[in-house]
């Protein structure tokens, strides 16, 4: 049984990365997404475990051979998602998260319609702006870019399957793991692991 393509998005400050990282390491067979980008590799960063990092000619490359699910620029910049990546680990039945914005989301929606998407929200605009100055890493100007462009990002949540809001980690990771347990337990998953069982019951 192949496996489930999940899109997650949400506003920069909603706390959708420790989301998904607490999600990957709770439920087994469930991975996430590495984007390939142009922009520099970060100390600390690993090819291929964070990104995979190429140059803008070979990014082209990929995008004009129609490689990538979806691709965007971001802060000049650019980021894709591999399809073959992810259709491999589809294949193996493993769950796979996308972890992109709401324009990447409609492209994969296009390509993949039966993909399930996810739109994290943050309790309110006090919250997230608390948040993102909690980080200490932007300056006033970037956090009232970052707060513009949270607000675009969260128009678009009737787009999404299902709707999280993130006030307290512990819920929203609960209810994470609920929307995967639940698509996990639906007839067209289940047919084949259950066959014995069925097998039995109607014997």
């Amino acid at each position: 049984m192949a496996g489930t393509l999940y899109i997650i998005s949400a506003p920069s400050g909603a706390g959708k990365t420790s989301l998904v990282n607490a999600l990957v390491e709770r439920v087994p067979g469930m991975v996430l997404s590495v984007s390939h980008t142009t922009r520099p590799q970060r100390p600390g960063e690993t090819h291929g475990q964070h990104y995979c990092f190429v140059d803008a000619e070979q990014f082209q490359r990929m995008a004009e051979r129609s490689e990538f699910l979806e691709y965007a620029q971001v802060f000049g910049n650019r980021y894709g998602t591999a399809r073959a990546q992810v259709e491999a680990q589809l294949r193996c039945g493993n769950d796979v998260i996308l972890e992109i914005d709401w324009q990447g989301a409609q492209q994969v929606r296009d390509a993949m319609p039966e993909a399930i998407s996810i739109f994290i929200l943050p309790p309110s605009l006090e919250e997230l702006e608390r948040r993102l100055r909690a980080r200490g890493q932007d300056s006033d100007e970037v956090i009232q870019r970052r707060m513009r462009e949270a607000v675009n990002e969260m128009s678009h949540y009737r787009e999404y399957d299902y709707l999280v809001v993130n006030e307290y980690f512990d819920e929203a990771l609960e209810e994470l793991v609920s929307i995967v347990q639940a698509r996990r337990l639906r007839y067209a998953a289940q047919k084949e692991q259950l066959r014995d069982i069925l097998d039995n019951l109607l014997s």
